[in-house]
């Protein structure tokens, strides 16, 4: 790559493009998982679609392999690449909700936190996930799921539209009527196809929340997740609650008294009037022993998007395993709880996320997310902000992980992926619809330009 050629592409960005003699390098090439450590050759900034493309068309013709950073956190360190380029759209952010049409125009740098912020000033939200330091981007490309996703769905069926820069610069929108078929593989391909630039969302009644955590000693977690799994099929929809086993974390607020201990927890959100979900709860709370602690109350909703950011900043180390769960048998519970005495950081977890009410309700061969006949998405995650517990959390996940996956079902949401993400794993995601989505690789990326990612290669690739 000659000097000049870079030379010339710092002076048609608008954004900075930063170098490795740059003074700022290290902190801008710097991953969400701490794990992980990329060099890339240059980090083009961009401000605006104009920016993508010209980073594009500079790495095309540079042969230069390309790394998509929007939120900046994904958990393999895929938004950056060694001696590549990182696109890095974190700071395109804008969002602009119309009240009326009750939508959200959504910057792809944005986080979770970013749209909750902006939507929650007109009673509004859109179904997304847990934490609000998510990129909106790259939960979107993936599928998305969270606390509203039993009553609206997932993030992929509320998304309306997309504007995308193709590998060869040119820049497109999908939606039903305008390249449809890109506007079908969005919605679960990942970022595969292209760098989306804008979504569009539909976006929902949502203001105030009945919502928070209740923990219980792990003594009692077999009760609690037989219990939660027979009852949440049958709660009212406007009812988001995953199960958890983890720690009660060891620092303020949280009661002296239970720090530290080993515990399974229920992280719930009833989207509706707080009697209402009390007494939906009660249901459910009745049929348990007495929790070590209870903490929902009503609260605004970005408060519970918000809630557990504290525990998760940037630089932790991580590695995580996922799969799609159909029946949470008595024996699956077992062999849980025995990974469950062996949690190896007061950080690490493992979360039971529900794929049921609305979700079901679009067919699987409606989007490229396939699994809509899941029960649950399990996420088993080793994390610890040591760097020299890396080896121990990353066994620990899985040690655990092959311990329950006899009793899951095929595939894995994609977004919990880390270097598992082989052609195999990926056909099991994707199922009848993997074919399909080697075919639309073909037609808008056939020489693979966007393969830093969970990779579905084109044919002749």
């Amino acid at each position: 790559m000659q000097a000049m050629a870079t030379e010339t592409f710092i002076g048609n960005m608008r954004g900075p493009v930063i170098r490795r003699t740059d003074a700022d390098y290290d902190a801008v090439r710097s991953l969400y998982n701490g794990m992980i450590d990329k060099s890339p050759l240059l980090i083009a900034r961009c401000t605006d679609v104009a920016d993508v493309t010209t980073a594009v068309n500079f790495a095309r013709q540079n042969d230069l392999q390309v790394a998509i950073r929007g939120g900046g956190h994904n958990g393999p360190g895929l938004g950056s690449v060694d001696e590549g380029l990182m696109i890095d759209m974190s700071m395109m952010k804008g969002v602009r909700v119309n009240p009326t049409a009750c939508t959200v125009r959504v910057g792809p740098g944005c986080t979770q936190g970013d749209v909750d912020h902006a939507t929650h000033v007109y009673g509004l939200a859109v179904p997304a996930g847990i934490v609000s330091t998510t990129g909106i981007a790259g939960l979107t490309l993936g599928g998305g799921t969270g606390y509203l996703t039993r009553k609206y769905g997932l993030t992929i069926d509320n998304l309306l539209e997309a504007d995308v820069v193709l590998a060869d610069g040119s820049i497109v929108t999908a939606n039903k009527s305008e390249n449809a078929d890109l506007y079908w593989g969005l919605r679960g391909g990942g970022g595969n196809f292209g760098i989306v630039t804008s979504f569009l969302f539909q976006a929902h009644p949502v203001n105030m929340v009945y919502a928070g955590p209740v923990f219980w000693d792990l003594k009692n977690a077999r009760t609690v997740m037989q219990k939660y799994r027979d009852f949440l099929h049958g709660a009212p929809e406007e009812l988001g609650a995953f199960v958890g086993l983890k720690t009660v974390p060891p620092v303020d607020p949280f009661p002296a008294e239970h720090q530290g201990k080993r515990a399974c927890a229920i992280i719930a959100c009833y989207n509706g009037p707080t009697e209402d979900g009390q007494a939906v709860m009660a249901g459910l709370l009745g049929q348990l022993p007495p929790p070590l602690f209870n903490w929902m109350a009503e609260m605004p909703y970005p408060a519970l998007q918000s809630m557990f950011d504290p525990f998760f900043p940037k630089g932790l180390q991580w590695y995580w395993r996922g799969d799609f769960v159909k029946e949470l048998t008595d024996e699956a519970i077992d062999a849980h709880l025995a990974q469950a005495q062996k949690l190896p950081s007061a950080l690490s977890l493992m979360h039971l996320y529900p794929i049921d009410g609305a979700v079901r309700r679009v067919g699987k061969n409606d989007t490229a997310w396939n699994r809509r006949d899941a029960t649950w998405s399990m996420v088993i995650a080793g994390i610890d902000p040591n760097p020299q517990k890396a080896g121990e959390i990353t066994r620990w996940t899985k040690d655990y992980w092959e311990a329950v996956h006899p009793y899951s079902a095929d595939g894995c949401y994609v977004n919990f992926m880390m270097d598992d993400g082989d052609d195999s794993r990926l056909n099991a995601t994707y199922g009848d619809n993997y074919e399909r989505l080697v075919a639309l690789k073909g037609k808008y990326d056939p020489t693979n330009f966007f393969r830093v990612n969970q990779n579905i290669r084109p044919l002749h690739s």
